[in-house]
């Protein structure tokens, strides 16, 4: 017997306004509940709103692909894949900013938005993906547990949004 997840996901090609407002509530939980993800708190609608308009805009122009999973809540997960790299790298393409809504994690999410991502990067003719995330972090587990391969850290690269200093971890996947 097979479970139905309780999310959709899908790539998502225009953000519109509603969109709009439900990734900024996903990156406002995620920063809230002390995810290093570019954020300090105390965090602004307005700062968090500014951010997803220019990644819309990076969509829009298929510089960055958006994946987005949503549930009963509305949007509850997003991965990006950014696609617009120098000559010299056409087929790769960083994975950044995956977010999880506390009130879905530890239900296959990460993975899910993760193989999704992975699938994409593939539709996009790219075979090697690389990110980074904080060391020893849920985000790291992830990717070592589906394959991807640990380079290695670089201490006090970040800050946790309530501050201190937190380490990343570079990882990179290549894709069949």
């Amino acid at each position: 017997m097979s479970i139905v997840p309780a999310w959709s996901l899908e790539c998502v090609e225009r953000v519109d306004a509603t969109l709009l407002d439900g990734l900024a509530d996903l990156l406002i939980d995620c920063v809230e509940g002390g995810a290093s993800v570019s954020f300090m708190l105390p965090l602004t609608r307005e700062r968090v709103l500014g951010f997803w308009r220019r990644v819309a805009d990076d969509v829009a122009a298929g510089r960055r692909a958006l994946l987005v999973a949503r549930d009963a809540g509305g949007v509850c997960g997003s991965v990006q894949l950014i696609l617009d790299l120098p000559e010299n790298q056409p087929h790769r393409a960083d994975l950044a900013k995956m977010l999880v809504h506390r009130r879905v994690r530890r239900q296959g999410l990460g993975a899910a938005l993760l193989q999704a991502a992975e699938a994409e990067a593939l539709a996009h003719g790219k075979t090697l993906l690389v990110l980074d995330a904080v060391t020893g972090g849920d985000g790291a587990r992830l990717y070592e547990r589906h394959g991807w391969t640990r380079v290695g850290d670089i201490p006090d690269f970040a800050l946790y949004p309530e501050g201190g200093f937190c380490s990343t971890t570079y990882y990179y996947r290549r894709l069949s």
